[in-house]
């Protein structure tokens, strides 16, 4: 596997200059997939908080960046969509969401707001002692009591006093509010009509229709992310 990307061939939803110079940051293996934002790439392209390579190593190096409340010193380390970005020194906390471009975009929220993250439950399983163990999509693991499903989203504190507690939860089920991460809906806001499972190995469907045009439309299962449940939990998604 190669250790280089070029600007070229780098994901279209970072929106980067391609012709400046060869080489971009490559995203390393993580909690997000190859085509999630490296660190110094957001701070020095996405949002020009820094000049040069460089700098964005000086300023990770210091621990000046926190990703999801820990300290991110890794420049390749990437940056996806829900993550949430803070840089106390300049009293700045930005949410990550895609458009309905499917392009990354940080909107910027308080400081309240950057101290829970919203997760997807990919899987739970039982472990040792009969306890309930929940996988959430970004690869941490939590023990909870509560009466999760998979596909709900759980929304959980990253606040060092109480890091992983859940504090909102939003089933995946009719009614409820999504948003739509992947595809060609991406960006969209809008309330789940129907859930379609269908047999084989064929990804299932889901029926939404969306707030803001009333548009019917459906995609695939993997593509929705629970956001609220009668209407969406945050003000304001970048959209």
């Amino acid at each position: 596997m190669s250790l280089h990307q070029k600007r070229l061939t780098s994901p279209h939803s970072w929106r980067i200059a391609k012709k400046e110079n060869v080489f971009i940051t490559k995203t390393a293996p993580g909690p997000h997939n190859k085509t999630a934002m490296p660190m110094s790439v957001w701070l020095r392209d996405h949002m020009g908080l820094v000049l040069n390579m460089k700098e964005a190593k000086k300023v990770l190096t210091d621990g000046s960046v926190l990703l999801n409340g820990k300290s991110c010193r890794d420049p390749k380390m990437g940056v996806g969509v829900f993550d949430i970005v803070a840089i106390p020194k300049m009293d700045r906390y930005f949410r990550i969401l895609r458009n309905k471009k499917g392009d990354y975009v940080s909107i910027a929220i308080s400081k309240d707001d950057a101290q829970t993250r919203l997760c997807k439950i990919a899987d739970k399983t039982l472990v040792k002692g009969g306890k309930v163990q929940y996988n959430l999509r970004y690869g941490a693991n939590i023990l909870n009591e509560g009466d999760y499903k998979p596909r709900d989203s759980i929304v959980l504190s990253i606040a060092p006093e109480n890091r992983f507690a859940v504090v909102d939860h939003f089933p995946f089920v009719v009614g409820n509010t999504a948003m739509i991460i992947g595809g060609k809906h991406s960006g969209k806001i809008a309330k789940i009509t129907e859930l379609v499972t269908v047999p084989g190995s064929v990804p299932n469907r889901v029926e939404l229709e969306d707030i803001a045009t009333g548009e019917a439309f459906e995609t695939i299962e993997a593509y929705v992310f629970m956001v609220g449940r009668e209407t969406p939990a945050v003000a304001d998604w970048g959209i």
